[in-house]
């Protein structure tokens, strides 16, 4: 049997990792800035995940929420105190596009309204209607296909105000990432936010912030929508919620009430998943990541910005792109294959950063210095 070829892959075998490195099964030691797509949160193979995990697997991996499982309180509760969201309500699920879905849904159910309001370069996912609402119409099969999602250009605050005077008392919900990933790192302004918030306040409709690679401490603050100062209805989270363990989860309002059989899942919230998402959590805490991620992020924005073969350098946090220029455009892969070093992409010619929360400023340094010499090496070596 062969493996389904639906991935471009590296030539690369990982063998090992430990914090923001990685190395191959030839002892290449590779520097990860990119993190397994925004996965890795705390470092790979941190010690107190990796004892969190092994001492839950000598008691119990898994029985059904059936039955009462203490450490899904338990997560909840340290949520409440990371988050800042208190009052809120957590369901758990198994990854970032089911977390989608089942806001999505979620929000039908609560306003028993179909129209969701989605935007340009967006991406929620690849189950039925996380898809739908995702704008990148060669991953929809014509099965996902409906006529319940309306684009909008994102951070257009004019088209949101048309959109509802014409629509509004059909509109179920609006979802948008507080920055786009996939999209290219494109920041959501605050004012546009805000809007989001008062036009979903004005026409009863539900705000959902994906925050499922915008979340989770990579922006400095637990949210990136929170840089906004607003609330949303429901939080999607995933990938860093496990450090590379799977979970997805949603928060949701207080005002957004429950029902037996309204959303559910077999292995959401397991007892290795929340004992997992717990060390995640204790880790950020007692390490104070957020503060250094909020630290590290700036001062690595800074240094982007004195680079002359980079444009538009934008994100906060450990969540930042740069369009390249054409001269330097195989600079991902330079990176990669001369300097042992893991970035992202974005099409068509973004550089996506999205480095463990735990990457020290000795390794941006690093990262800063083989930057610059891949650079160089390009410039002598044009394409």
């Amino acid at each position: 049997m062969k493996l389904f070829d639906v991935y471009p892959l590296n030539n690369i075998v990982i063998e090992k990792a430990e914090g923001s490195c990685l190395w191959d099964n030839q002892g290449t030691r590779y520097l990860d800035m990119y993190g397994g797509h925004a996965v890795i949160s705390i470092g790979h193979t941190h010690p107190h995940w990796v004892k969190r995990i092994e001492e839950q697997l000598h008691k119990i991996a898994f029985y059904s929420n059936s039955v009462i499982i203490p450490l899904q309180q338990q997560l909840a509760d340290k949520l409440a105190v990371l988050s800042g969201k208190t009052d809120y309500q957590l369901f758990l699920c198994n990854s970032g596009a089911e977390a989608n879905e089942n806001a999505l849904k979620l929000a039908s159910f609560h306003t028993g309204r179909k129209k969701i309001i989605a935007f340009t370069k967006s991406f929620h996912g690849r189950t039925s209607l996380a898809v739908a609402a995702t704008d990148n119409p060669s991953i929809v099969a014509p099965v996902n296909e409906t006529e319940n999602i309306i684009f909008l250009p994102f951070n257009d605050i004019n088209a949101l105000h048309e959109c509802f005077a014409k629509e509004g008392n059909s509109i179920a919900a609006v979802i948008t990432e507080g920055i786009q990933g996939v999209g290219g790192i494109m920041v959501a302004s605050d004012l546009f936010l805000q809007t989001i918030r008062s036009l979903c306040n004005q026409y009863g409709a539900v705000f959902i912030a994906d925050s499922v690679q915008c979340g989770y401490g990579r922006t400095g603050k637990f949210f990136a929508h929170d840089h906004a100062g607003i609330d949303a209805d429901i939080y999607s989270m995933a990938k860093g919620m496990g450090n590379g363990f799977p979970i997805g989860g949603i928060l949701i309002a207080p005002h957004i009430q429950p029902k037996h059989g309204m959303l559910g899942t077999t292995f959401g919230g397991n007892h290795l998943a929340c004992a997992a998402a717990l060390a995640v959590l204790e880790v950020m805490e007692n390490e104070e990541l957020m503060k250094q991620t909020a630290e590290n992020g700036a001062y690595l924005i800074e240094q982007l910005k004195t680079i002359p073969e980079l444009q538009n350098v934008r994100g906060k946090g450990l969540m930042i792109g740069f369009d390249v220029s054409e001269k330097v455009k195989n600079l991902k892969k330079v990176l990669l294959q001369e300097y042992k070093i893991f970035t992202g992409e974005a099409k068509p010619n973004v550089i996506r950063l999205l480095p463990s929360l735990a990457l020290d400023r000795k390794q941006v340094d690093e990262f800063l210095q083989s930057l610059k010499q891949a650079i160089i090496f390009l410039n002598q070596n044009p394409a």
